[in-house]
């Protein structure tokens, strides 16, 4: 039997339900939709911090929206942000291996980087490994610099003469500085090299193109402002004098195959043609500079492999610029020797940022581990003062970028070389994360 008092709550529950409907339930955001949060709360930051966006070609509401908002937000809205949007993309329910998991993957590592960049922003100091770490998803070793004494002294023994080794090995060096008059003419030869290069192993969407001018006064040798539409702006500080092979290495890493054809393969396949409007915009400070930054760099040995970038210089590049390159090659093996020192900059940089070292100390640092001039010195220091801990993107994802491509094979045979220049275009046209590049050592 049915007790009455359970009838009548029963009805009365009935009377309830008639006279107050359920509330429908609001949809979950669409990934699409996040990604429109996730470029909102982007470049909000940027309106903060002047360069953190790298380059930004998406909805223009978006962007406008950001700057007449920035009077009223401040940087813990835009915190709690953040953290709000990463924890409704990790409650997102999507299939692992999916396109879907790939996006929420990317977002999540660079919104976490943006937790990094806004705490600095707010005044926390963060120890220099940690915030190399937090920024672009690697740590950086420190040396006892003192261990590198040996390979001073043996590259002291390569270089005669006397004085400062140092500046024993700038003036050397200084041979091969190109005129000013004829700076322009060798620099739009090397990267018509470069593109010529290039273009035989990846192919490039039709109207891509640059625009390149000389610049001075730039904490920076060089820049690219991807403007979206396949266009790049880029910028070649001439502050310090131009040695030869730099006209390579910048026409290589700042178009090709470097940024330019690295920002035009992500806006023809990720956003073009699957429609991730989130990748219209590259933070500088996230782990996306790490892959941006490495392939840049490691896209000069793609290009140039073995001696050839040797080559091309004392054959091409040296009589365009009025420079005898009858010295190239101990040019090289000293440029190859001094490579081995390249461990000290990040602990130089350390000393510099968490402020165990003052300014002279790591200028004399540099010019005894470094080797630099103490021009080139200064203007190192005046890239650390602007952009910190950015300056582990280049050897550290040179050589994250280069073990990935190198399993490919050392690139003597056709086929080898044809799998290397898929490895890279693959890590260039795709979401690629530092953790994606990790390659177990063997044995």
């Amino acid at each position: 039997m049915i007790r009455p008092a359970v009838v009548l709550a029963f009805a009365l529950a009935l009377v309830s339900c008639a006279s107050n409907p359920p509330q429908s339930v609001e949809a979950p955001p669409t990934l699409d939709q996040l990604a429109r949060d996730y470029l909102a709360v982007q470049l909000a930051i940027g309106e903060k911090d002047p360069g953190y966006v790298d380059a930004y070609y998406g909805p223009e509401d978006l962007k406008a929206q950001a700057v007449a908002e920035n009077g009223q937000t401040t940087l813990p809205m835009l915190q709690a942000r953040v953290v709000a949007l990463d924890a409704t993309l990790a409650a997102l329910d999507v299939a692992p291996g999916s396109v879907d998991a790939e996006r929420v993957h990317y977002l999540r590592a660079i919104l976490s980087a943006a937790k990094v960049r806004l705490r600095m922003l707010r005044g926390e100091n963060i120890a220099f490994q940690d915030e190399a770490e937090g920024l672009f998803g690697v740590r950086p070793e420190l040396i006892d610099l003192a261990t590198l004494d040996p390979v001073v002294e043996r590259i002291d023994a390569l270089v005669p003469g006397k004085g400062p080794l140092h500046e024993r090995i700038n003036a050397w060096r200084d041979r091969f500085v190109i005129p000013k008059d004829r700076l322009r003419d060798v620099i739009d030869a090397a990267v018509a090299e470069c593109r010529a290069r290039t273009l035989p192993h990846i192919a490039l969407p039709d109207g891509e193109r640059f625009d390149l001018s000389l610049v001075t006064d730039k904490p920076w040798g060089g820049f690219n402002y991807y403007q979206g539409d396949y266009h790049s702006v880029i910028e070649i500080n001439t502050d310090l004098p131009t040695r030869l092979d730099r006209a390579v290495d910048v026409g290589c890493h700042e178009a090709y195959p470097g940024h330019h054809v690295y920002s035009t393969l992500i806006e023809r396949d990720r956003v073009r043609e699957m429609g991730q409007i989130e990748y219209t915009l590259l933070p500088l400070y996230s782990p996306r500079a790490i892959i941006s930054e490495g392939s840049a760099e490691y896209g000069v040995k793609m290009a140039f492999p073995g001696d050839e970038q040797m080559i091309f210089e004392r054959d091409v590049l040296a009589p365009l610029a009025g420079i005898d390159g009858s010295g190239i090659a101990d040019y090289y093996a000293l440029r190859k020797a001094t490579s081995d020192l390249g461990p000290a900059y990040y602990t130089i940089a350390a000393g510099y940022l968490d402020k165990t070292m003052n300014r002279e100390q790591v200028i004399a640092a540099m010019m005894k581990y470094q080797l630099a001039s103490r021009d080139r010195a200064e203007k190192s220091l005046q890239f650390l003062d602007t952009y910190r801990s950015y300056v582990i993107n280049y050897d550290m994802g040179q050589d994250l970028v280069g073990k990935y491509v190198d399993q490919a094979g050392d690139g003597d045979t056709e086929e080898s070389r044809m799998a290397r220049w898929a490895l890279f275009t693959a890590i260039l046209s795709s979401p690629t994360l530092p953790s994606d590049l990790v390659v177990e050592d063997q044995g």
